[in-house]
């Protein structure tokens, strides 16, 4: 069973892009970051890998996608309300995302998407407590 998680994404700009994740409100690892890649802290064992595109090829014969044309990857980070993903997607645009959907709700999640600045898809979602979600409060 792993014990952490690291999503790997090539990005076009590495400063760039930790400026926009900054704003977001993430924060870096700098002891797992270099001049091409940027570990950045979703939570307590998961993180995103963000390289340059040249660092990523290295680990791949595969072309790159063009995130912005083509989805290759969806990530879903959870928030601790409806209140913090708000927060988080209009951060997001502020800092340069769009956000091409209104945020939804489906049963006990709520959620919202926005796209980053190479086009990778960002979910951020509140799963309600299953006991509100029973007593309806």
């Amino acid at each position: 069973m792993p014990k952490e998680v690291f999503i790997n994404l090539p990005v076009k700009d590495l400063k760039r892009s930790m400026e926009f994740f900054s704003k977001v409100g993430f924060e870096f690892n700098q002891k797992m970051s270099s001049e091409t890649s940027a570990c950045m802290v979703i939570g307590e064992n998961s993180y995103a890998m963000l390289q340059t595109e040249s660092d990523f090829q290295d680990f791949t014969k595969k072309t790159l996608p063009d995130a912005k044309k083509s989805a290759e990857v969806f990530v879903c980070v959870t928030a601790n309300s409806r209140n913090e993903v708000d927060q988080l997607v209009s951060k997001a645009v502020a800092a340069g995302a769009t956000a091409p959907k209104q945020a939804r709700i489906e049963g006990s999640l709520y959620g919202h998407i926005f796209e980053d600045l190479d086009g990778h898809i960002w979910d951020m979602i509140y799963i309600q407590p299953e006991e509100k979600t029973k007593t309806g409060r």
